[in-house]
């Protein structure tokens, strides 16, 4: 293995943390908006705040195992050079492993986020009278 290997995956995981920050900061100003709402639903608020806040710990966690992913990846690169080239495949593998568990968690994320949105579908039929 040279180091073009773990350079391949370096671009990858840097536009997967900037999706993942995207998805933090859309969930921050989601979050913000119900607490600035003057006259909130109360009932759908409630219903809301438990996914609310898997969503917020599971983003933490993605974030976390992507940066170490990236981390890892970066001193595989540097093992490398260095002609440390076991190690290199090692910290390349762990690398690897932690990107795994970050897009697993980025699954169970969107899966979160689908039954909130599921919650306010269920709102808005509530709210709206059947048709005629």
């Amino acid at each position: 293995m040279d180091i073009t290997t773990p350079a391949l995956l370096f671009p990858a995981i840097s536009l997967l943390l900037l999706a993942y920050t995207n998805r933090f900061l859309t969930l921050a100003q989601l979050i913000r908006q119900l607490a600035a709402d003057k006259a909130p639903d109360t009932i759908l608020i409630a219903r809301q705040i438990p996914g609310l806040k898997r969503r917020i710990t599971q983003i933490k966690y993605m974030q976390t195992f992507g940066v170490i992913s990236f981390l890892f990846c970066a001193l595989s690169m540097l093992a490398i050079f260095a002609d440390y080239g076991e190690l290199g495949k090692v910290l390349f593998g762990a690398s690897i492993s932690t990107l795994a568990v970050s897009l697993v968690l980025s699954l169970f994320e969107v899966i979160i986020s689908t039954e909130a949105l599921s919650v306010v579908v269920e709102d808005l039929e509530a709210r709206t009278p059947p048709p005629n």
